[in-house]
């Protein structure tokens, strides 16, 4: 079965974030992935790696205002300097964390900005943001989200959409990462889809469609997805990235089942 690692924004809420990583561990994780993490020290969650023997897998670059309702602004040509001063902080935190690899939210494009302006400003900020993380030895992701029912809006909601920029910007630590509870919802077929990306995926996330909660809890037959993942030869992570249907430890049954 793939190496399985949990997103402590969305698992574990039901304690504080630092605490979230002790929860993880027990629960049979030995990996975790997070949002952000800026609103924290490095050093007070490189402590909770450590003391809890736990690999961080990925985090996302600054996503702007989240409180303003943004989600990434890689796609906006008035805030440049804004993006790459955010991939300097992740590439901060990325170096204490021993972290290999970071996402990169595309963004919602405003009503008033052309699709090719948004377009053109987010294929020169993924390059910018490539070179810096080779310079750095990082892997740079970049993922599809559904624009049907989480993000009206988002620049890149589909796997060829992201496919499209990755050979665009033609950057050899520019990578896929699929996320199968938004590709259910945009395009379904993720077991093949995933054979054939598999080249280019480096990271992976799940969640149980609808609902966007645990495995069990949908369409999805995770019974079959997650062998299809060793089959298919993915060496990467799988990332529990899903809302909780109740108390985080009640919803780990596929877990369990699968250990």
């Amino acid at each position: 079965m793939p190496r399985f690692a949990a997103n402590l924004s969305m698992l574990f809420t039901e304690v504080p974030f630092l605490e979230r990583f002790a929860k993880a561990r027990a629960a049979g994780f030995s990996g975790v992935e997070y949002l952000f993490p800026y609103e924290w020290p490095a050093e007070a969650i490189a402590a909770e790696l450590k003391a809890n023997e736990l690999t961080q897998v990925l985090f996302n670059l600054p996503p702007g205002d989240l409180q303003a309702g943004e989600r990434g602004i890689a796609c906006f040509p008035d805030r440049v300097e804004e993006f790459r001063a955010g991939v300097d902080q992740g590439i901060a935190y990325a170096k204490v964390l021993g972290c290999k690899q970071l996402n990169c939210l595309a963004g919602l494009k405003p009503e008033a900005l052309s699709e090719d302006e948004a377009w053109s400003t987010l294929v020169a900020n993924v390059q910018y943001a490539a070179e810096r993380f080779s310079e750095a030895g990082l892997t740079l992701c970049l993922e599809a989200i559904n624009s049907r029912v989480d993000m009206p809006g988002f620049m890149l909601d589909t796997s060829g959409k992201v496919m499209a920029l990755i050979e665009e910007v033609d950057a050899d630590n520019v990578r896929l990462q699929y996320d199968i509870y938004h590709m259910q919802i945009m395009e379904g077929d993720v077991v093949r889809s995933m054979e054939c990306l598999l080249p280019w995926i480096a990271h992976v996330q799940f969640a149980d469609n609808p609902g966007r909660h645990e495995p069990g809890t949908g369409e999805i037959n995770f019974s079959n997805v997650f062998p299809a993942l060793d089959k298919m030869g993915y060496e990467g992570w799988a990332s529990a990235e899903y809302k909780p249907s109740g108390v985080t430890e009640q919803t780990l049954g596929w877990l369990r089942r699968i250990a």
